[in-house]
């Protein structure tokens, strides 16, 4: 047997697409190689109960074998390919330049989702005729396990280099709760007999372990940010020692004379508002380069929120339009607009993408969040093409994933350290007015959730929107819950409270957040408030 070469990456950021930002560690060996909580061992390791343990193995000129204990499972792939494990807790990636194979594990125990239901959810992407077309569907069983398999394409995307649209995907059942799904993604058509013999080489092993991903390396990214942008970031994310409060309201700025009556009741204003504007929309640059002066003049600055939302039968998804250069006009205008208002702005593009609810989310585009990252990272490049100076990029996931599948996963979507300012957080006590909905403490949604990105990201945080609802449970006692304990998140640096209501589709108040609701609830927030001023 020739000697087998085994390159692993180690990713210095979450990047999805492996093979930018990233480095090769070149290993020749005849011998196993393992991977012990993402670094290689210098020798065979024996606990496999406290450790994130991979092995790769030859077994002939050309293919390797990889195990992955935490997970439970072994397969064979081409022995030239690279591997990237930096991401253990949610999936390994194979690739090379040409074709990239994702590897995913879900557990459906203590949800009501069934194998079947993950494989049908998964894939509704494939409905949207106009943008993916659908090649053949089949399962079949093999060695005691259900296979699934859907094999798709999509057209080439004219503002991404070395597009790998042609896809297939396979899921294996472990049984009718737990899942694997084998991902490919390739630059030229697959061939189905090449995808089958690594699919049928999965074995289903005993997991042991428990897969782990810790912080990412840290960069040192420079930013061109004119001195007013700088001197706003030092003051509110970097030196700041007091949490700034923010709000959205839908009066806010555009009509900000009628908000101030509830600051004067509240003896309290906001520095922070939210600003929201769909792509497309009747809106138009000049309405929001409007707000962003009117909030300016009155002592504010703005979270800009950017959500491209189209998605028709007949036009397909516009995040696909976008990465084919159909809107470059509109966002260099905008960008533009933005480097000419010269003051700082905090933009938040396409938030909450791990929520099927958003058209932009990979629910809607192959299950690829590297469709979203594109798009992010795109129009990155067209502002800092513009000059854009004054600019402060947000990235923000919802706390929870809807569908909560690992393909979905919220680190799935982060576009890298290069292109993100701040993360923001979001989770919401929605209450329970529709079936399924939880009460949920303001502990108990983000003391997970700060402590995952703690962990993860060297970024300062902020809540970008969050609420309370008042139906299911004591709102007010929440609100006392929240003011109690959100100092203990040090990292965040500014807390925006949602000040609207959700309604549902016969016009009845669903989730209630406002926080004007009684005097009561007034008086609380005034009280509070108050601790908060610079």
């Amino acid at each position: 047997m020739k000697k087998a070469v085994i390159l692993l990456i180690l990713i210095t950021m979450l990047i999805g697409l492996c093979t930018t930002g990233a480095y090769a560690l070149d290993i020749v060996a005849n011998n196993d190689v393992y991977i012990v909580n993402g670094k290689i061992s210098d020798g065979a390791v024996r606990d496999f109960e406290e450790n994130d343990i991979k092995i790769i193995t030859p077994i002939s000129e050309q293919y390797n074998k990889y195990t992955d204990y935490p997970h439970g499972y072994s397969l064979h792939y081409p022995n030239h390919m690279y591997i990237d494990v930096h991401l253990s807790e949610v999936r390994t990636v194979i690739f090379d330049e040409e074709l990239q194979i994702e590897i995913y594990y879900d557990d459906l125990n203590n949800t009501p989702a069934t194998a079947w239901n993950y494989i049908y959810y998964s894939n509704e992407f494939i409905n949207n005729k106009a943008d993916h077309i659908k090649e053949y569907e089949e399962s079949y069983n093999k060695d005691g396990s259900r296979i699934h398999i859907l094999k798709w394409s999509r057209s080439k995307l004219a503002r991404v280099g070395n597009d790998k649209n042609y896809y297939l995907c396979a899921e294996i059942f472990k049984n009718n709760k737990q899942v694997y799904t084998i991902f490919f993604k390739s630059t030229v058509p697959l061939e189905d007999a090449k995808c089958k013999e690594i699919i049928n080489s999965m074995k289903i092993i005993e997991k042991k372990g428990k897969a782990y991903t810790d912080r990412l390396p840290e960069y040192d990214v420079s930013r061109n940010w004119n001195d007013e942008t700088k001197a706003f970031y030092e003051k509110y994310f970097v030196d700041s020692d007091k949490l700034t409060w923010g709000i959205f309201d839908d009066r806010v700025p555009d009509y900000l004379e009628y908000f101030t009556e509830t600051e004067n009741k509240l003896n309290y204003k906001f520095e922070c508002v939210v600003r929201y504007q769909n792509l497309p929309s009747s809106q138009g640059i000049d309405a929001i380069k409007n707000a962003l002066e009117k909030a300016y003049n009155d002592g504010r600055y703005v979270e800009l929120t950017l959500q491209t939302i189209r998605q028709t039968p007949e036009e397909g998804n516009i995040m696909y339009d976008i990465l084919n250069g159909e809107y470059d006009v509109f966002f260099n205008e905008y960008a533009v607009m933005l480097r000419e208002f010269r003051h700082p702005v905090l933009f938040r593009l396409d938030n909450e993408m791990n929520g099927d609810w958003c058209l932009y989310s990979a629910y809607h585009t192959s299950k690829d969040t590297l469709i979203y990252k594109e798009v992010y990272k795109y129009i990155h490049k067209i502002f800092k093409d513009n000059n854009v100076d004054n600019v402060i990029w947000v990235w923000n996931p919802h706390d929870k994933s809807f569908p909560n599948f690992k393909w979905n996963d919220a680190l799935m979507y982060y576009p890298g350290d290069s292109y993100v300012d701040v993360v923001g957080l979001t989770g919401y006590n929605t209450g329970t007015y529709y079936q399924g909905e939880i009460w949920r403490g303001f502990t108990e949604i983000y003391d997970e959730l700060y402590t995952l990105y703690d962990r993860l990201y060297n970024k300062p945080f902020m809540i970008t929107e969050f609420s309370s609802s008042s139906i299911g449970g004591d709102k007010e006692a929440w609100i006392k819950e929240m003011f109690q304990n959100i100092t203990r998140y040090e990292r965040i640096k500014a807390a925006i409270w949602w000040n609207g209501c959700d309604y549902d589709s016969h016009g009845n108040a669903a989730r209630i957040y406002r926080l004007d609701e009684s005097i009561s609830m007034m008086k609380l927030f005034q009280d509070e408030l108050q601790k908060f001023r610079q």
